[in-house]
């Protein structure tokens, strides 16, 4: 009989991935944490582990020589970059993600955070609040979708997703992706640019969707966003590493960068010293009233999306622990 452990208790019980795995397999629970490290796991309980369901945990190499036995990680989400996917890649351990949850939530989160900064609902609301007349607020931020153009950095599922719903309110809408085959633009009504500067240059607002990986870690930094047209919009629902958040602080204060929303920071949960930005934003600086929107990793969430990414992981760990089969294999190479 294999086991599948699930580090943390996310759930009150593990029937459902019982049922899903089969009499063959025999699911437990351990009593860590959603998000964090593995290190107050039972050494028992990881010497039998054949499968693992990992949240936001990190999976680091001192971890996963404590599972000799390990053979399938499943990772709950889309992002894996907290797996040391080499040292699992040595071991010969298969890793999966779960691509398709999450979806629609991802992308009504990235474009609600556009539209509430550019039509000025957070820096309305501000105002009101601190008893301002009741008069409208000239400000750069505040913009006509139709005559203005939403620029998109990673036309996978959730970028797609995007894209649809922003062409639905009018932008013009281009992407860029240098991993995706020619073809999709058509497909969508959308054009493609060639090159990440030739995006930047025209995206009035900048919505970011790529894994965390080598080649996109900072990808956008200080000159990234200089090349941004005056009063832009930046939106990050990815991972927080992508953009860089000092130069995104210098682009907000000097006015360049109109407005950002931020679902993802580089450190989860923001630790003392805090950034200069979150910093401010906490402080209630009056120069970033209604200026930015900070959210804690939560676009992907409804109770409909925490349901699929239950069934969908042990679906996932089924598939490919039980039946051997390569259902949502991250490949070795992929990055």
């Amino acid at each position: 009989m294999m086991t599948v452990l699930q580090p943390a208790a996310a759930y009150p019980d593990a029937s459902l991935e019982q049922e899903v795995l089969g009499p063959g397999v025999r699911v437990i629970q351990g009593d860590g944490a959603l998000d964090g490290n593995l290190s107050g796991l039972d050494d028992a309980m990881c010497a039998e582990t054949n499968g693992l369901f990992l949240f936001r945990q990190w999976l680091r190499s001192a971890d996963i020589v404590r599972f000799p036995q390990l053979k399938v990680v499943v990772r709950m989400g889309v992002g894996y970059d907290r797996l040391d996917r080499q040292a699992l890649a040595e071991r010969q351990i298969l890793v999966c993600n779960v691509p398709d949850y999450g979806t629609t939530e991802v992308a009504d989160h990235a474009i609600s955070m556009a539209l509430a900064l550019r039509r000025g609902l957070l820096l309305y609301d501000a105002a009101q609040r601190a008893g301002a007349r009741w008069r409208v607020v000239e400000s750069p931020l505040v913009q006509r979708p139709q005559a203005r153009t939403f620029g998109i950095v990673g036309l996978g599922r959730i970028g797609t997703a995007v894209a649809l719903r922003a062409r639905a309110f009018g932008w013009r809408v281009v992407f860029h992706d240098p991993d995706l085959p020619n073809g999709v633009d058509r497909a969508l009504g959308i054009e493609r640019v060639r090159s990440l500067p030739e995006l930047l240059r025209q995206a009035d607002t900048l919505s970011l969707h790529v894994p965390l990986t080598p080649r996109t870690r900072r990808l956008i930094g200080a000159a990234e966003l200089a090349l941004l047209p005056p009063g832009a919009v930046v939106i990050n629902t990815a991972r927080g590493p992508v953009l860089d958040i000092e130069a995104l602080h210098d682009a907000l204060r000097s006015g360049h960068v109109a407005g950002a929303g931020l679902d993802v920071l580089p450190v989860e949960p923001p630790v003392e010293p805090l950034p200069r930005l979150l910093s401010a934003y906490r402080g209630r600086e009056p120069w970033l009233d209604g200026r930015l929107v900070v959210t804690p990793h939560s676009a992907f969430h409804t109770p409909e999306a925490w349901a699929d990414i239950r069934r969908k992981s042990a679906e996932t760990m089924r598939d490919v622990l039980v039946d051997g089969l390569r259902t949502n294999l991250v490949e070795p190479h992929h990055d």
